[in-house]
């Protein structure tokens, strides 16, 4: 699971508003795919959060417009073929073609005023 290696190079949040950043994130939503022990462990330690799906009990459908946010977003990025097929391997190409693309598609959602 990557679940681990990602949260943790997470930088802080920000909120849009006064105060100070969120130092970590608060809640994690996820799929049945990730109830798993370690996981919630893992979760439960940082102080996060967890709305799993638990495997055999409920229903993912609740999860639904959450989860909505993501499959979209994911959609997009992989719209851009380079990322969708990984011809480069390297980390550092992978990720400057990611912010490429998500600056693209920032710049079309702007309005056309």
């Amino acid at each position: 699971m990557l679940v681990e290696p990602i949260l943790d190079s997470m930088p802080a949040i920000r909120r849009g508003g006064r105060g100070h950043p969120l130092r970590r994130l608060i809640k994690l939503h996820a799929d049945k795919g990730y109830d798993i022990p370690r996981v919630r462990r893992y979760l439960r330690r940082r102080g996060i959060t967890a709305r799993i799906a638990r495997i055999g009990r409920d229903s993912s459908t609740r999860l639904g417009r959450h989860r909505w946010v993501v499959e979209r977003t994911l959609g997009w990025l992989l719209s851009y073929k380079r990322l969708a097929l990984r011809y480069d391997r390297t980390a550092a190409t992978i990720t400057a073609l990611a912010r490429l693309a998500v600056t693209l598609i920032c710049a079309r959602r702007l309005p056309t005023n």
